[in-house]
């Protein structure tokens, strides 16, 4: 009973949130879900207008091509690839930020990115074990994903040894 109630609850949110609802056959609702990032360029809704490509390397040097889409921060698409634990960065706020997105961009890249905000270079601050940061040194969480960033190249950090099993 409790179960029913609360996705009623869902239910409901999910149509105050403009969410589309449709019924299915057995009655039960079905939630279709739509990304909460827009898409850029002219506004196009096909996936493949929106996708960008990015070199990731991990610490041991091995390179690794992912995907991500425009709209959407780095940090999806490395989380979306398997290259950083989910479960190790669940927000992407700077304020529940905890530094574990972080990533070296290539030189020939900073300039295409904006600069970083103060909110950032505080949370990379906080979390470098030198106390200064690099000039290189981004957060994936806010780093916005578009096409000038096609074929960016990241360098991932080596884990933290908490973080060794």
């Amino acid at each position: 009973m409790a179960m029913a109630s609360a996705f009623r609850r869902l239910a409901n949110r999910a149509a105050v949130a403009g969410s589309n609802l449709a019924p299915s056959k057995s009655g039960a609702t079905i939630f279709s879900r739509h990304s909460a990032t827009q898409s850029s360029g002219g506004g196009s809704k096909k996936v493949s207008d929106r996708i960008v490509h990015i070199s990731a390397i991990d610490p041991d040097g091995e390179r690794y091509s992912i995907v991500g889409l425009t709209g959407h921060t780095l940090l999806k698409a490395l989380t979306n690839s398997g290259l950083i634990e989910p479960a190790s960065h669940r927000l992407e706020n700077i304020d529940a930020c905890s530094a574990e997105c972080e990533v070296s961009v290539a030189p020939d890249w900073l300039q295409k990115l904006p600069p970083p905000s103060e909110d950032e270079l505080y949370v990379l601050k906080c979390n470098t074990m030198r106390g200064e940061v690099s000039k290189h040194a981004r957060l994936g969480c806010q780093i916005i994903l578009n096409h000038e960033l096609d074929g960016m190249v990241v360098a991932l950090p080596e884990p933290r040894p908490w973080d060794i099993p």
